[in-house]
């Protein structure tokens, strides 16, 4: 070499590495500016990426004069590199799970060789050779990490992963994916080799019982440095950051039993290994904690895999076999002890620990069983049905179609075995309010659901129907049963009176404040704050409890009160009544707001309006939750003082925005549709946005069977409601200081000001969710979903009733929030499916919405319960406007989608014209995850068939092949039937599939 080129060798040695030509790699290069970068007070760690940056630029080979390609050099460039992907893992603590989601395996693997080389591990040495006990900590833990993630590795590698839908070919971009997908297999074959290896050498650390510790930025540093610079403290016990020896093992024991249940597959005694490594990991977390700073164990996979070795090893011990629900279940299964196994449901029904998925996967297994022949089974479904029903009505879930598929026929041992279910489900002394207001409207509604009388009485005269329902309430249910058979006769027993808490002058101040607390008795809670303020003057006992809580706007009002007593009684009767009307106990609610109404009348009118207000608002909610539930009317007082209340204008009085949310809804609930759009006068829609919007409701519920153009109402309320639901940076304030939400203009519109349109968009669940008229639900709900459709990247449009009456675009479609009018629209059709489970249009809108969404297997559920409801369970025809083309097609997508080919097939011949291209298509699939040829019965095109006779031939199936034959000889396929016949065929095969799908999918 010449001395010109040694020098220029010399000085590219010495001076810093060239970086890429980016500028913010650049700029990390420096190690001082990375250790800056990553000290800096920032809650983001630095991106993981850097290190495949650092090792890419390190590994890169380079070219001789000759053009000839070489390996990396080991010069200072490189190692600088490699440092600082080091520093990088350093300043994350060497989390494996950050690592391994962020970084792929080869470049991992090159990591973690960097970390044995610089951590002094001799290349080529194995590691099962070497005492982990006589080395350096942080050698030590070097050989731990590396063997740790081989072992994770290899386990990660046994799970299914989904395949990436692959964009437009790049020629580049597959032949990268190809070497890393390469490199990542070489990798794996070598790191399933040496298994056996690092779980001796995990094993091995076991035994270790001292503290550790791993590489810091640090210690990064003094080992680049000279050798004769480090004066040996990287060697000594207190270099790095320290690791216990509790959370070394805690952590290496997790990934022992992780390996050892996936050898488990292949060798079930190996479980054994892997239920002690797990229960260890357990033990050792309750011991210190999951809060531990240098490990993360995911709790819930490490509750499964607990829970799946507590199944699948035997023990000699009963108890601990049977320690869990999940192996009890498991064992009465397998044996056939099905008294056992309703009892467990049964007394989750208290515990709830078991899943609705796993319930219901059990009772479809069940059912399976029983359409085998076993009809013993029958009544165990019935009984596993009913613990899962109640459980969902604990819960707040709907009723599964199930439930009243078996119950269609009740009889005095199904209302008996029901009647125990729920008085065994729920514990009235300590239940809430709101289990016990779910369980009451069950039971309830169960009532309203029977014919048969004396079913009627069995449960209506039940101790836990008596408990549940309050007088009021269950002679309300009597009037309804007499008005549908003047003949019933329910018992009616008289419950006890709600507190009967003598007063005495001996009690102490805080038994006083308890009684306080506890009394509903407005002359009660009046004659105990006499008592507490002759006792003392200094406390204000309006602030006793933290659950009495007041409005602010009355608030402000009721603690002006000078009278000490007067403001205590008052704010009390307030806060008490606004809790009973919460949990519906109106009964109670209107004594203390009669109570509260009586003491305000003698010294201020402002309060007085208040309390008005308040009781009118209740009578609204008494008679929506009674007599509104039959459709009764309410009277015609009750709607005259709604009206008046919209039409008040009495200065200076404190009012509750959802006080003229609920006036609004109940006129449109009860059709009051006349006054909405005539007679509300109009200074009062000028001013109030809630009467503006019910009215533009009322106006197109009553246009919507006229012709299209005369709809001019319909635009006029998309608009307002496209304006609530946008964005605008352009706001005009106003005379009265608001901000207006649109530009004033002549139109009435102009009456949405910025502040309205706020507290309207978060009071929408308020407003719009008390809504029960199923044409206004109807109306608002099309609305919405059309607006959702109108987004230029909406890919799958959601169908509604009446969406037509819309418009199809909007001037300025960035200024509305479509985030949140798609979670209007999911929460709306949710909402309005509690109001009527049984709507098919509603249903539609729901299943739409899971398509759009791509959860096929929901969407599917829904398009069948849609058809399931107008069909009488598909035993009549489902209507055309309801399974139309859209709608069987998308049922088509699922069903491909979900790889169940030959329903796609099945599904081609319910289209108008059918669609062999794709059912053919699909038959050729191979890998088809229905039932395949036991659905060959259902399909009565004989072109289908025919081609389903050629393929089979063709593929040497034989046995298909003579089932597809079997099918196409039946007669009344025969193409020389009168067309009667022929349609005739196809009904009942549509219907028989329909109901299996529906048994499937349910």
């Amino acid at each position: 070499m010449s001395a010109e080129a040694a020098d220029r060798e010399a000085a590219t040695s010495s001076r810093p590495c060239t970086p890429p030509q980016t500028s913010w790699f650049e700029f990390l290069l420096e190690e001082a500016l990375l250790e800056q970068h990553l000290q800096k007070p920032s809650p983001d760690p630095p991106p993981v990426q850097l290190i495949v940056q650092f090792l890419e630029q390190a590994s890169k080979p380079s070219v001789n004069e000759q053009n000839q390609v070489q390996p990396p050099p080991d010069n200072k460039r490189n190692r600088i590199l490699k440092l600082l992907a080091l520093k990088v893992a350093a300043h994350l603590k060497w989390d494996l799970d950050v690592l391994e989601k962020s970084l792929s395996v080869p470049v991992l693997n090159m990591l973690l060789n960097e970390l044995l080389c610089i951590s002094k591990v001799p290349p080529g040495t194995k590691h099962v050779d070497v005492d982990l006990s006589s080395l350096p900590p942080t050698t030590a833990m070097a050989i731990l990490l590396y063997n740790r993630w081989a072992i994770r590795t290899i386990v990660q590698s046994s799970f299914p992963v989904k395949q990436v839908k692959p964009g437009p070919p790049q020629l580049n971009v597959m032949n990268q994916m190809q070497q890393e997908k390469e490199l990542t297999e070489n990798i794996l074959k070598v790191l399933k080799e040496q298994a056996a290896d690092s779980i001796l050498v995990l094993e091995g650390a076991l035994k270790l019982n001292k503290d550790l510790y791993v590489h810091t930025i640090r210690t990064l540093d003094l080992l680049a440095m000279e050798p004769g610079m480090v004066n040996g403290e990287t060697e000594s016990s207190t270099a790095g950051l320290k690791i216990s020896a509790e959370e070394i093992q805690c952590q290496v024991c997790y990934d022992l039993g992780a390996i050892y249940f996936q050898q488990g597959s292949t060798n079930a005694a190996v479980h054994e290994n892997a239920k002690e490594k797990f229960f260890k990991t357990k033990e050792l977390i309750a011991k210190n904690g999951s809060s531990s700073l240098h490990f993360t164990i995911d709790e819930e996979r490490l509750a499964g895999y607990c829970q799946a070795c507590g199944v699948l090893t035997s023990s000699s011990d009963d108890a601990s076999q049977q320690a869990t629900p999940y192996s009890q279940i498991h064992s009465c299964m397998k044996s056939g002890n099905y008294q056992d196994l309703v009892k467990i449901f049964l007394e989750d029904n208290l515990t709830l620990s078991l899943p609705v998925q796993f319930r219901q996967s059990v009772l479809r297994e069940l059912f399976q069983k029983a359409q085998q022949g076993n009809d013993a089974l029958d009544e165990v479904c019935f009984k596993v049905c009913v613990c899962n029903t109640v459980c969902d009505v604990l819960q707040g879930r709907t009723i599964d179609i199930q439930f009243c598929q078996l119950f269609l026929k009740p009889s005095k041992e199904k209302i008996d075995f029901l009647l125990e279910v729920c008085s065994r489900s729920i514990n009235l002394e300590n239940a809430s309010e709101a289990l016990k207001r779910k369980m009451a409207a069950f039971l309830k509604n169960l009532c309203l659901g029977l014919e048969d009388l004396q079913l009627v009485f069995m449960i209506s005269s039940h101790e836990l129907f008596i408990k549940l329902l309050k007088d009021d309430e269950r002679k309300l249910l009597i009037d309804q049963m007499r008005k549908r058979s003047p003949r019933i006769n329910l018992c009616t027993k008289p419950v006890t009176s709600f507190y009967d808490i003598p007063a005495s002058a001996s009690v102490n101040i805080g038994q006083l404040e308890h009684q306080l607390i506890l009394s509903v008795d407005p002359w009660r809670i009046r004659q105990i704050l006499i008592e507490l303020h002759g006792m003392t003057s200094e406390r204000q006992f309006w602030t006793v409890s933290n659950k009495w809580e007041v409005p602010n706007v009355y608030g402000n009002v009721i603690l002006g009160i000078k009278d000490n007593l007067t403001r205590d009684l008052v704010y009390i009767l307030m806060a008490k009544g606004l809790h009973c009307c919460a949990i519906k106990d109106f009964v109670h609610a209107k004594q203390l707001f009669a109570a509260c109404l009586e003491l305000v009348t003698e010294f201020s009118p402002k309060l007085r309006q208040v309390m008005l207000n308040e009781m009118l608002l209740l009578d609204i909610y008494t008679h929506e939750a009674g007599a509104g539930v039959s459709g009764e009317r309410p009277p015609s007082d009750l709607i005259s003082r709604v009206r008046g209340y919209l039409e008040m204008r009495v200065p200076d009085i404190p009012l509750r925005q959802v006080i003229a949310e609920e006036c609004v809804a109940f006129l449109l609930n009860w059709r009051e549709n006349e006054y909405l759009t005539m007679q509300v006068p109009l200074p009062l829609v000028q001013t109030n946005p809630y009467v503006k919007l019910g009215q533009l409701l009322a106006a197109t519920c009553k246009e919507l069977p006229g012709p299209k153009e005369s709809r001019r109402t319909a635009k006029d309320l998309w608009e307002v409601v496209v304006q609530i639901c946008s964005v605008s940076n352009q706001h005009k304030r106003g005379n009265d200081g608001r901000v207006s939400l649109i530009k004033h203009r002549e139109s009435t519109l102009g009456i949405m000001y910025r502040s309205l349109k706020l507290s309207f968009v978060s009071s929408w669940e308020c407003y719009f969710f008390s809504l029960q008229e199923p044409l206004v639900l109807t109306t608002i709900l099309s609305l919405f979903v059309k607006l959702h459709n109108v987004r230029e990247d909406i890919v799958n449009d959601i169908a509604a009733e009446h969406i037509s009456i819309w418009p199809s675009s909007i001037p300025n479609l960035q200024s509305v929030d479509f985030e949140a009018v798609a979670v209007t629209v999911k929460e709306l059709v949710s909402y309005a499916l509690t109001i009527n489970a049984n709507n098919h249009f509603w249903l539609i809108i729901q299943a739409d919405i899971y398509f759009a969404t791509n959860q096929y297997s929901a969407a599917l559920h829904y398009y069948l319960q849609a058809g399931a409801v107008c069909s009488d369970f598909f035993n009549k025809m489902v209507p055309p406007d309801v399974y139309t083309d859209q709608v069987i097609k998308r049922m088509i997508k699922c069903c491909s989608l979900l790889n169940c080919h030959t329903q796609v097939a099945i599904l081609c011949q319910f289209l108008r014209e059918v669609d062999y291209k794709t059912a053919f298509k699909a038959l050729q699939e191979q890998n088809s995850h229905d039932a395949m040829d036991s659905y060959y019965e259902y399909i009565w095109d004989v072109t289908i068939l025919e081609y389903l006779t050629y393929l089979h031939h063709k593929r040497g199936e034989t046995d298909k092949r003579q089932i597809a034959i079997k099918a196409i000889g039946q007669t009344e396929l025969n193409a020389s039937n009168p067309e009667e016949v022929l349609q005739l065929a196809a009904q009942r095969r549509k219907k028989k599939f329909l109901q299996a799908m529906a048994k499937l999918y349910f």
